[in-house]
């Protein structure tokens, strides 16, 4: 399988899901919106986008499986085989708010395996792309992580919880700590933004819980290929599919796992 080949293909898919998704921002209403489930929010943009993007890339990967957020294909994914993992877009409540922080995110996996992830920021127009021992780019700009070593001089993104709030003291103790040990707390609204942003160097570093794979399959091998480090909040590799993520430069990783880990 030629990586570098398929990532180029695939960006020109996830081009084509980002300008429909430009077009629509211009057009859209609130009343179009639909609730899944409590402050789970969707719309027809975020369907029709899966839509062109489950079809472009059957075309190119015609063997290939889905794990998607909006559940086009209809089929259950079989997470050991070859699956594209796809969210269509990413920080929808921002979207409909018209708030620019939204994006369309795709990674390519076999198992637990990343092979390549794209993220296209369409009101940035920026192109976030990586493959397996390719290295990251953003606009055929190679990026890399930043080279901050301490905590204390980090800038560090997150998201809040909107479900599960049994665990949101502890969440909110943490986010008290982190004030007071970086240089400062950012939310953006869009988790698979936030993992580009530290792939190129933005950020410093990046945790969450409450995740799914599709919000995060592009962005971590990203920030791998752009020399980072990513963990669960137990710093070990249980993060795709276990629903915690801790991603970083990589030098004050220890650091944030510890105070993660021994307050939640």
């Amino acid at each position: 399988m030629d990586l570098k080949l398929l990532t180029q293909k695939t960006v020109e898919i996830v081009r084509q899901a980002s300008s429909f998704i430009q077009q629509e921002a211009a057009l859209f209403s609130r009343e179009k919106i639909e609730y899944k489930d409590l402050n789970n929010l969707v719309s027809y943009v975020d369907k029709e986008a899966e839509k062109l993007l489950v079809a472009g890339l059957s075309s190119i990967l015609p063997e290939a499986s889905y794990i998607t957020e909006e559940g086009t294909t209809g089929t259950e994914p079989d997470p050991d085989a070859l699956n594209w993992i796809i969210d269509p877009l990413d920080g929808t409540t921002n979207f409909i708010h018209g708030l620019p922080v939204y994006c369309v995110s795709v990674g390519l996996a076999k198992g637990k395996e990343l092979l390549l992830g794209v993220i296209h920021q369409p009101s940035m127009d920026e192109m976030f792309y990586a493959w397996k021992d390719g290295g990251a780019w953003c606009n055929d700009r190679q990026i890399k992580v930043s080279s901050v070593p301490l905590l204390q001089d980090s800038l560090i993104a997150t998201g809040f919880p909107y479900y599960k709030f049994e665990k949101q003291k502890r969440y909110m103790y943490i986010l008290e700590l982190l004030m007071q040990k970086t240089h400062g707390i950012r939310r953006m609204g869009a988790a698979a933004v936030d993992l580009a942003y530290v792939a190129a160097g933005r950020f410093d570093g990046f945790y969450e819980y409450n995740l799914n794979s599709w919000d995060m399959a592009a962005g971590v091998l990203m920030i791998k290929e752009a020399g980072g480090t990513v963990t669960d909040f137990n710093g070990t590799d249980n993060y795709l599919f276990g629903g915690d993520i801790i991603a970083t430069a990589g030098p004050a990783h220890h650091e944030l796992v510890a105070v993660i880990k021994e307050n939640f």
